[in-house]
């Protein structure tokens, strides 16, 4: 690559984009508990924890409670991060990394954005298939791993 201003070669290096995953832990008015996932409205098209892209000039918490609220319509209060899960091949469109946060949050979830269902399950509900590395951060929460 080449600057368009003085021709100096300029280095392009390859780095992970860098994401959030939200794992919400959600109580209904009607007395329903559960953890929020939603259905990705886009490819790939599976069941998956709520999360998303950190915006450059972002902090990965603001991100964590930008992304809940845009897919769950949900204000989440961040608990704590949980993990950073980096695996090269965790996502077959390019290598991510996630910073996985719990959270609380407390109403009826709502799809949204990048959403186009959702529902609240836990350890003995959850659906065959989530995308992602999703079911390895979920059996890791389950089992207090981290």
């Amino acid at each position: 690559m080449e600057c368009p201003k003085c021709r100096t070669e300029v280095v392009k290096y390859r780095n992970p984009c860098l994401t959030v995953d939200i794992i919400i832990e959600c109580v209904t008015p009607a007395g329903k508990h559960g953890l929020v996932l939603i259905h990705r409205k886009h490819e790939p098209k599976v069941w998956a924890i709520p999360g998303g892209f950190v915006d450059y000039g972002e902090s990965v918490e603001d991100a964590a409670i930008r992304e809940a609220l845009e897919e769950t319509s949900l204000q989440i209060e961040l608990v704590r991060q949980f993990h950073c899960y980096s695996a090269p091949g965790r996502d077959k469109r390019q290598h991510n990394a996630s910073v996985v946060f719990i959270a609380k949050a407390i109403g009826p979830p709502v799809a949204a954005d990048d959403a186009d269902d959702i529902g609240l399950y836990n350890k003995n509900n959850l659906p065959e298939v989530l995308g992602f590395d999703h079911k390895i951060i979920l059996n890791d929460y389950f089992t207090n791993k981290y």
